[in-house]
């Protein structure tokens, strides 16, 4: 089995070293310290208290490495118009594109949502290049519950959590879908099939579409952040809009925001991706986890007044901070 990386960051570092270790044949898209760490010392992954290194083949030039049988991306959501176009190299008929990202995906509404169905999240990909790169026969949906870091250039901590959950945008149970959840699980991931990756998607998005550009703004740890009053009540209200525009897409939520506090309280104190991010001096992917959720919203016919206010805060923090480009999307 041919796999690439596309993004070896946390996400997909974590990802790739079991892979390798299954027997995978694993190589990765990378620049810069990323690309000569991989090439000078291999991915290297810390976790629970061991360390394993892989050597994966690594090039800045997707056709170096040639048509795979998976491609996982896991870039931040900013960077995926530049992986799209130059993708293409990496795709034959039956590659399957496997997305480890947070947030709403380009291909959210692709054969769901009702009445929204089809439509093009203009907050994602403005002009569709998104898609026409990545053709949507390829995708194959992901949700990732895990907390990972980088410690350096291609060396990864793993913190917590081993969950993949895989689903077609489509609903359906494919050969290819069961597959690859056999293969993560052999890997020794937590992988299951989802009937429905939209709702899985969202329940995720629920509960880090404000921790996470709360956490950007402030510099607080999430217990912090939920701790305070005053700050977890305006992020109740932000999740029960989200909540009431997921029940008009037909991915209802039957937990109230409390619930999800007294989840996100048991992991500890720990730094989001996002205030990571913020901290590296990185562009942050707001629109993957705030603005399409208010872009969906309109769509719905859904008020957002808390979830208007985060983004307008958050935005206008990151272009401060260069972090956000300074013409928005939303």
């Amino acid at each position: 089995m041919k796999i690439c990386i596309y993004g070896v960051g946390a996400i997909g570092g974590w990802m790739g070293v079991p892979l390798a270790q299954a027997g995978c044949t694993v190589s990765a898209v990378a620049r810069g310290a990323t690309l000569q760490a991989l090439r000078n010392q291999g991915l290297t992954l810390h976790q629970a208290g061991v360390s394993h290194t892989v050597q994966v083949q690594a090039s800045d030039q997707p056709a170096d490495l040639g048509v795979q049988d998976v491609v996982i991306v896991a870039v931040k959501a900013p960077a995926l118009a530049d992986v799209a176009a130059q993708i293409a190299p990496l795709l034959g008929p039956r590659t399957v594109v496997f997305t480890a990202m947070n947030g709403v995906p380009w291909w959210f509404l692709q054969g769901f949502g009702g009445a929204v169905a089809e439509a093009r999240l203009q907050t994602i990909d403005p002009t569709g290049a998104i898609a026409q790169g990545i053709p949507a026969a390829h995708v194959l949906g992901g949700v990732v519950h895990a907390s990972c870091s980088l410690d350096a250039p291609g060396v990864i901590r793993h913190h917590f959590g081993n969950g993949l959950i895989v689903g077609e945008p489509s609903g359906q149970s494919t050969q290819r879908a069961q597959d690859w959840v056999a293969l993560l699980s052999r890997a020794g991931f937590a992988a299951t099939l989802s009937p429905q990756i939209q709702k899985d998607i969202w329940f995720k998005l629920w509960g880090n579409m404000t921790v996470n550009p709360i956490s950007g703004i402030t510099g607080a740890t999430t217990d912090l952040i939920l701790n305070d009053d005053l700050v977890r009540g305006f992020i109740s209200s932000v999740m029960l809009e989200a909540k009431a525009i997921g029940a008009q897409l037909g991915i209802p939520i039957d937990q109230q925001p409390e619930d999800r506090h007294a989840l996100t309280r048991k992991l500890g104190a720990f730094k989001t991706s996002m205030l990571q991010d913020v901290e590296a001096g990185k562009s942050i992917e707001l629109d993957a986890l705030v603005s399409a959720v208010r872009e969906l919203g309109q769509l719905t016919h859904v008020v957002t007044p808390f979830t208007d206010a985060l983004l307008g805060l958050s935005r206008l923090h990151a272009r401060v901070q260069g972090l956000y480009p300074a013409q928005s999307k939303a």
